[in-house]
């Protein structure tokens, strides 16, 4: 990994890097997830995400730079994880540096995440971390890699097989 990896609490004016990184067309591509024009995105923004309580996030700052943003959320019962960087922070070690900095903050377990089936970066990024598969979620056509990250995840190393499919738009809320 270069550099130093740091997070903070975001910031309004980060916002505006954040809208840029999320309409990256290949970093939405390997998500899966559609980019918003810019009155949605700040919006989701403004109430879903800086204006609910029950949301952790935080901004990833590398070598004093934005580099992207880490959040947790509940969605229904489940506490899910998910984590956006600029594509220069890509492939760097930083998202792992990232999350595990972020994982002690965020201490409710069960922590689950659920990112696109294709994007192997960002799935090695979760088990390095300790999060273990546990099946697969259909979004639309899309298939979605679940995994999460219990207590006892790291000590049992099992991987599970169920497959949970879910009516889901691809407009996922986070």
């Amino acid at each position: 990994m270069s550099g130093e990896v740091r997070l903070r609490d975001v910031e309004e004016a980060d916002l505006e890097t954040f809208f840029e990184q999320a309409c990256d067309p290949e970093a939405v591509r390997r998500a899966n997830f559609p980019a918003r024009d810019r009155e949605a995105f700040m919006t989701h923004w403004a109430t879903r995400v800086l204006g609910d309580p029950t949301v952790l996030v935080q901004a990833v700052i590398v070598d004093g730079d934005l580099a992207g943003n880490v959040v947790a959320w509940w969605e229904q019962d489940k506490r899910f994880v998910g984590y956006w960087l600029g594509r220069e922070y890509w492939g760097r070690g930083i998202g792992t540096e990232a999350l595990a900095l972020f994982l002690r903050l965020e201490e409710i377990r069960p922590l689950y995440a659920d990112p696109f089936a294709e994007n192997t970066g960002s799935v090695r990024v979760l088990e390095k971390s300790g999060f273990r598969h546990t099946g697969t979620v259909q979004y639309d056509e899309h298939e979605h890699v679940m995994l999460v990250l219990s207590e006892s995840s790291v000590a049992a190393g099992q991987r599970g097989t169920d497959t949970v499919q879910r009516s889901v738009p691809s407009t996922r809320t986070v």
